[in-house]
């Protein structure tokens, strides 16, 4: 994205130095939400944890009643499913193994820190174009995860080929056309159309772990997380108070 964000000059506008700043902060915050819904992985199972990351709408939701929102009955509905599915999720998993629920903790950081980072993005992509945002970002980013890197002592070379094959695919997939066509479409897209393809991260990650890592997620833990989706959809379903008084009326993850 350097190029893009070189070319239209918009890091050397002073008045654009707040929206670069908070640019960074998005970026610290988006390596945060990597660096516990990694450990998440390393916890719980991948369906659990990558349910657990999608409460991110509940997070931005009280974000933003904090702000004066107001929030429809259907949203809070949809958040009191999605709340009762969690304890039963943490509660299962606390039964089970102290492990597991520690992974259920940092699985529910990742998406408050999903939240933080989506809305801070949002907010500054009014200023600044998406090729500047992201490239302040993502550098923020790589920074954040570089030091936790150095800091855990954990190692930054001497892979098997395999697992840099792995990383690119992320890099290409999951970063480049995941988390930058996301910021893309948040300033041309409604916001409840993006939050809902959030949702499709957890059955697409649950098949894929469980045909290559052989993982099922604990069968007690399975009507959590059929809960917690529904709960989180039932949320971001727009309403007719949104479409008219979309500044007023919280019922998505990211106005």
């Amino acid at each position: 994205m350097v190029p893009f964000a070189f070319m239209n000059g918009e890091w050397k506008v002073a008045s654009n130095r707040r929206a670069l700043m908070m640019s960074g902060v998005a970026g610290v915050l988006l390596g945060i939400h990597f660096i516990v819904f990694f450990a998440a992985m390393r916890f719980t199972s991948v369906a659990t944890g990558t349910a657990l990351a999608a409460m991110q709408p509940i997070f931005a939701a009280l974000y933003m009643k904090f702000k004066g929102a107001e929030i429809s009955t259907r949203s809070f509905a949809g958040m009191l499913i999605a709340l009762l599915s969690l304890f039963l999720i943490t509660g299962i998993d606390f039964s089970l193994s102290t492990r597991a629920f520690m992974g259920d903790l940092f699985g529910i950081s990742s998406g408050a820190f999903a939240a933080a980072y989506v809305i801070i993005g949002s907010n500054v992509q009014k200023t600044i174009s998406t090729s500047t945002y992201t490239t302040m970002c993502y550098t923020f980013c790589a920074l954040t995860g570089l030091i936790a890197a150095l800091v855990t002592d954990s190692p930054l070379f001497h892979f098997p080929a395999v697992q840099w094959l792995y990383l690119a695919g992320l890099l290409l997939g999951a970063q480049v056309l995941g988390h930058t066509l996301f910021n893309l479409t948040l300033k041309r897209v409604s916001p409840v159309v993006v939050s809902l393809l959030v949702f499709f991260e957890v059955p697409v990650a649950g098949f894929i772990a469980w045909i290559w890592l052989n993982q099922k997620p604990p069968l007690g833990t399975v009507p959590g997380i059929i809960g917690l989706l529904l709960g989180c959809a039932i949320f971001v379903m727009p309403t007719k108070s949104i479409d008219e008084s979309p500044d007023r009326t919280l019922g998505n993850a990211h106005d």
